[in-house]
Parts: structure tokens; sequence; C-alpha cells
């Protein structure tokens, strides 16, 4: 799979305990655009809503060569996962702390995939501690070499 865009700034502010492969229905000028890579993921959740899962605020920049008179580029997009998943999703969301996220968006043959991480919001104290952890790690690989 080709990684198309990622959010790394969901990766530093959760801790992620679960992770979900979801398809997402789009417009074929859409399409487009996240093939060339106009997608960011800056800010976007998920969200359930009548048994459905929802990627809000993912910007999709319009593609140039179609009619984008009408066009919402952070609209709420459904994203297609079984029945299973979604209970799942839901479930989690409901036990105190608990966020979904979209990791990152993938292309898998040709087909347009969004990985879902579910979990909870770090502290500040512990993201601290990860800047530490990484300095420390890089100080030893530079001691290394």
């Amino acid at each position: 799979m080709k990684t198309i865009a990622s959010n790394k700034k969901a990766r530093f502010d959760y801790d992620i305990s679960e992770k979900l492969v979801a398809g997402i229905v789009l417009t074929g000028a859409e399409v487009k655009s996240v093939k060339s890579s106009h997608i960011s993921l800056k800010g976007s959740f998920v969200s359930v809503k009548n048994g459905e899962v929802y990627l809000n605020n993912a910007h999709i920049s319009p593609y140039k060569m179609a009619d984008n008179s009408k066009y919402d580029p952070a609209r709420a997009r459904k994203l297609l996962l079984h029945k299973k998943e979604i209970d799942k999703i839901h479930g989690l969301l409901e036990s105190k702390g608990a966020s979904a996220v979209p990791l990152s968006v993938k292309l898998d043959r040709n087909l347009i995939k969004v990985e879902v991480g579910i979990g909870r919001g770090r502290k500040s104290y512990s993201k601290k501690e990860l800047i530490k952890k990484r300095d420390q790690l890089r100080e030893a690989q530079r001691e290394l070499k």
C-alpha cells in the first residue's frame, strides 16, 4: 500500500490501541485530487452517527479540472466498514476518554483506504517523556556511529 497522507500529530497526541482500515465514499473529482496527494488530515476526526461512520474535517482540495462551484472541501465523508467493525468502534468510543482519529490515507490496488486509530489522548507530561525518550535514542544512535 502506498501512503498518500499521514497524520503525525494524531500519533503524537493519542495512545493508539486499535487500528482499522476503512474505505471512503468520494466523488470522482475528489478521487483524482486525493490520488494527486491534495488531502490533509490535520484536525480531522472520526464519528459514529446512526450506525454509520464519518470522517470529519479532512480537507481535500478541489480538483482543478472539475466544476467546483458548490464544492465543500471539509465536508463529512462516509467510511465503509463492516457492521461488526462499526459496533466495535461505537463501543470503544462510548468508553470514557476514547477517540477515533484518521492516521493515514493509503492507496491499495487503486482504491483509497483510510487507516483509523482508536485510542486515548495523551497528557502533556507523557508527551514530554516521549520527546525525551526520542532524543535519548537519537543521541545513542549518533554515538554508535
